[in-house]
């Protein structure tokens, strides 16, 4: 009697949501649930979520997801999360205020003030990134200035996902890939910065024990079974960050490779055989949910979300078209854009509508079209925008390179991976090939892997790669267009910092 094929569950923590999907070990999606919530905004910069909402809609999606599948044969089930986001837990184990998400921006404060008591030099050593506002550290400092009240009761920090994972098996752990976006763990050496934490101090009794994200974390209890129509004892693995998990999700593992993701943010995910600091800021170092891996990352902020803006803005006539044909509006917009020569007839996009993270670092970076004419329509802006922001990510690209790291191969995923003229251009501009994924459930479908690799149903994480990543269509640059853009490219680099000081004055 042959035993019945094992299943592996997924369940990814996001900032609007939390998905739970079921695969088989090929990868396939067996049911899969998604639940929202809110964020708050009680003041400006600030961002807020309620951990039990977390902890609710995983419920809930276990719930659907278990009432479509057997129970008895899931073999493992782990996590993918938001980053940097901190759950205040008293000494009762209980939430003592809301969390501070990794959007929120009040503590920039705090972590100018660590980064002065620390020094630059020594953080950047030990943490291999500053202590920006969106990381933990500066929260738990905003939390002992602003909230006294609060910080004696406090008796651990959890991530998001780890406050979930929590509820599930009753104890508390945080995985290395995860806590290396904290600013208080060595990223490379997998252990808290404890002479750094005690410098600022802080005690490093706060923070949980550290574990690799293929660790069995603990067993669900049954309690937990109960609420989520699971099995008592089924391993729960203890899982990465969003992009860690991303970057598993597409089997990007070695140095060499290089995930893009281009959804409204783009990353570029690069994975390295040693942490290196980057001192010009414009990428961070944090540890891969791989073994003996970290990676650099760099991030745009505006990359389908500068097309989606100028659909909305400028588009009309296409979105009109599309509600009547009952097609993306996008569809058609990239393939009339299509028809321009590379370079769009002389204009130049800036992406930066909300200013830039990676590799310039400033806030108040506008965006711009440079070069309009007459002749311009808007098949040219629209080319405009899509050669813009594959700029931009050369731009992170060649930070990585400057950091040592070559890259040979790249591949695609979130939704501008879907469009095989923004692929194109892509391998063009970067001069790489360019291999789409064809999975769309890429942190969930990682973070399914790493339960697997956990619980030993993949004997590797190449294992899990090869037995479930489904990759698409592979780009590779012309040879034509290649030599126009690196021409371009020399025009686009020199546009922000002549425009610079008009930003910042405006």
């Amino acid at each position: 009697m042959t035993r019945d094929p094992a299943i592996l569950i997924g369940i990814d923590v996001g900032t609007t949501s939390t998905r739970v999907v079921a695969f088989d070990l090929s990868g396939r999606t067996l049911a899969a649930a998604t639940h929202g919530y809110a964020m708050a905004t009680p003041r400006p910069d600030w961002a807020e979520q309620n951990p039990e909402d977390w902890w609710e809609a995983t419920r809930q999606g276990l719930r659907d997801v278990a009432a479509a599948i057997d129970p008895a044969r899931v073999a493992g089930l782990s996590f993918s999360g938001q980053m940097h986001g901190s759950v205040f837990l008293d000494r009762e184990d209980r939430v003592i205020r809301p969390a501070l998400l990794w959007c929120d921006g009040r503590t920039a404060a705090e972590g100018a003030e660590a980064l002065r008591i620390v020094g630059r030099r020594r953080f950047l050593s030990t943490i291999k990134n500053p202590p920006l506002p969106s990381f933990t550290l500066p929260k738990l400092l905003w939390l002992r200035r602003h909230e006294p009240r609060h910080w004696r009761r406090l008796a651990c920090v959890l991530l998001p996902k780890d406050y979930v994972r929590f509820r599930l098996t009753g104890r508390k752990a945080m995985d290395v890939a995860d806590a290396a976006g904290t600013a208080m763990m060595e990223v490379g050496a997998a252990r808290w910065a404890e002479p750094l934490l005690k410098r600022l101090a802080i005690d490093p009794a706060l923070l949980p024990p550290l574990l690799p994200s293929t660790a069995q974390a603990g067993r669900l209890t049954a309690e937990a079974a109960r609420a989520t129509g699971l099995r008592e004892g089924t391993p729960v693995v203890a899982g990465a960050g969003d992009q860690p998990a991303g970057a598993v999700g597409v089997g990007v593992f070695r140095q060499g490779q290089c995930m893009i993701s281009l959804g409204t943010s783009g990353v570029i995910f690069a994975p390295t055989r040693r942490a290196v600091a980057d001192p010009t800021l414009a990428l961070a170092t944090f540890d891969h949910a791989v073994p003996r891996v970290s990676y650099l990352m760099g991030c745009m902020l505006s990359a389908g979300g500068a097309l989606q803006w100028h659909r909305n803005v400028s588009c009309g006539e296409e979105m009109a078209a599309a509600r009547q044909g009952g097609f993306e509006a996008y569809d058609l917009m990239l393939v009339r854009a299509s028809r321009v020569e590379p370079g769009a007839e002389g204009l130049f996009f800036l992406p930066y509508l909300m200013g830039e993270r990676s590799p310039h670092n400033d806030p108040k970076a506008r965006g711009a079209f440079v070069g309009l004419s007459i002749r311009h329509e808007r098949p040219h802006l629209t080319r405009a925008v899509i050669e813009g922001v594959s700029f931009g990510l050369r731009d992170c690209l060649e930070a990585v390179r400057a950091r040592g790291v070559g890259v040979t191969e790249v591949r695609a995923t979130g939704g501008g991976a879907r469009n095989p003229f923004w692929m194109q251009t892509l391998a063009d501009v970067l001069g790489v090939r360019v291999r789409c994924v064809e999975s769309p459930e890429g942190s969930a479908l990682g973070a399914a892997l790493m339960a697997g690799v956990g619980v030993g149903v993949y004997n590797s994480f190449n294992a899990a790669a090869e037995a479930a990543v489904r990759l698409g269509p592979m780009f590779r640059p012309s040879a034509g267009a290649r030599r126009t853009y690196e021409a371009l490219y020399a025009g686009f680099r020199a546009l922000y910092p002549a425009l610079r000081p008009h930003f910042h004055r405006a």
